[in-house]
């Protein structure tokens, strides 16, 4: 059983600081994950390596900070999530160790057992997002669901998203009387799935 819980973090908020471990690939691959999803993230990078690819990203964002050195304890000192991409697995599990007992919540790369979170695949159509997650068991499924989601769903979601959210700032009444209108209102929407589906 997956028995995740999904959040969406505001990143893009000064007060949450991301501390990423390890300037390789699997580092890279983080770093642009995040930046994909909060371009704004106040991230420090650290390792002895980084990979002129992360450096390029680094130049055009000023919430990245790189620190061309290996990972120091006081590293994590004001962070808030790390995230662990070396290619040492007992540093991995050792700063991993050291986050658990500050209270950090800590993502170790291709180590689903070690890690506090997982990063999902992502689907985006404006400000709609969709997180997939197959429980740490098979990145690559997962990005293959979010090829096919990313077909499926329409391009002019973004527009009914905007038109429900006019309504909802129109409706008087409490919290649920709106979720009861809203929720009436797009009943249409299954309805016409269901109608498409027996044709």
């Amino acid at each position: 059983m997956n028995h995740l819980f999904p959040i969406f973090l505001k990143l893009n908020n000064d007060d949450l600081h991301l501390l990423i471990v390890g300037g390789g690939y699997v580092g890279l691959e983080k770093i642009e994950a995040v930046l994909g999803n909060s371009p704004e993230a106040k991230i420090t990078l650290v390792a002895p390596e980084i990979r002129d690819e992360i450096q390029q990203i680094a130049a055009q964002n000023p919430h990245v900070v790189l620190l061309p050195r290996a990972f120091e304890d006081f590293d994590l000192d004001y962070k808030d999530l790390v995230i662990v991409a070396t290619n040492d697995r007992e540093e991995n599990k050792r700063i991993k160790r050291l986050a658990r007992a500050r209270n950090l919540l800590c993502n170790v790369a291709d180590t689903p057992d070690e890690c506090d979170f997982y990063l999902s695949s992502i689907v985006k159509k404006g400000n709609l997002k969709v997180a997939i997650s197959t429980n740490g068991m098979s990145p690559t499924l997962a990005k293959r669901l979010r090829e096919v989601l990313t077909e499926a769903l329409p391009d002019n979601l973004e527009t009914a998203m905007e038109q429900l959210k006019g309504v909802r700032d129109l409706l008087r009444g409490d919290f649920e009387y709106k979720v009861q209108e809203l929720n009436r209102i797009t009943e249409v929407l299954v309805a016409r799935k269901e109608s498409n589906g027996q044709e």
